[in-house]
């Protein structure tokens, strides 16, 4: 089973950059997008369920802001979005479904930059998201958690470490917490097959950083303990263009 998880900053934007070419030549099984910035009313029939896939939108309150999809050659047995906390599950960045036993949870982190307000929003979420999914995978369920973390966990994944030590992404207290989501049982599974450095999924559109490489490893498949075994392969796409963020994948035996 091949499933891919990517930022598309914007599904409607995407759309218009050869996203459908895209989707049939790289053919997922699962395919996860983030910041999708629409509801589904807002789109057409050949976006909500492009190339024979069937596709589940999340709905954030504010149109134009977050937002997830998910879109599945076959229909998912389980769906269900977000926490059931009001405060987090408005702005739309939780679904989680079930295929072939395995719960795939595709999520768009908060950013923190904006200010501590934001900071603080999303420190909360990441600790509502830990005790959510330690819960499940507690009761031994096999989960997969793909999306846009907002954080470059260690030096290796960002271009200049130094430079951001102090700006959200890459702050003490965000790195701990993916030190914590690791000790809770949680791999980082793109780091068992690739540890070499410049290994990034997210690059600065207005300083062209993409160009130079100049870019953080901010979006990761995580997968719990109970399924190492099973993920064959695991790999970043940079040369995939459309988007901010590049596509990133992972390959599981069913």
């Amino acid at each position: 089973m091949k499933v891919i998880s990517w930022n598309v900053n914007g599904y409607r934007a995407v759309w218009k950059k050869g996203f459908a070419d895209w989707l049939t030549e790289s053919r997922p099984d699962v395919l996860m997008i983030q910041e999708t910035k629409s509801w589904a009313e807002q789109l057409k029939s050949e976006q909500l369920n492009p190339d024979q896939y069937t596709g589940i939108f999340s709905k954030p309150e504010r149109k134009g802001y977050s937002g997830v999809a998910t879109f599945s050659l076959k229909p998912p047995s389980s769906i269900a979005f977000g926490y059931d906390i009001e405060r987090f599950d408005a702005e739309g960045r939780v679904i989680i479904t079930e295929h072939n036993g395995i719960l795939i949870a595709n999520i768009y982190f908060p950013n923190g930059k904006q200010n501590l307000a934001r900071l603080a929003y999303k420190m909360d979420f990441y600790e509502v998201t830990l005790d959510y999914f330690s819960k499940l995978a507690s009761a031994g369920n096999k989960i997969v958690v793909a999306g846009d973390y907002n954080t470059a966990h260690k030096p290796i994944d960002l271009a200049r470490p130094k430079e951001n030590e102090h700006i959200s992404g890459f702050l003490p207290e965000e790195r701990a917490w993916i030190d914590r989501w690791i000790e809770a049982g949680f791999v980082d599974i793109f780091r068992r097959f690739n540890d070499k450095p410049e290994q990034y999924t997210w690059w600065d559109m207005r300083t062209g950083a993409r160009a130079r490489n100049i870019g953080w490893r901010i979006d990761y498949f995580f997968v719990s303990e109970a399924m190492i075994d099973q993920v064959k392969d695991a790999w970043i796409s940079p040369n995939i263009i459309g988007s901010d963020h590049c596509p990133l994948g992972v390959e599981i035996s069913v």
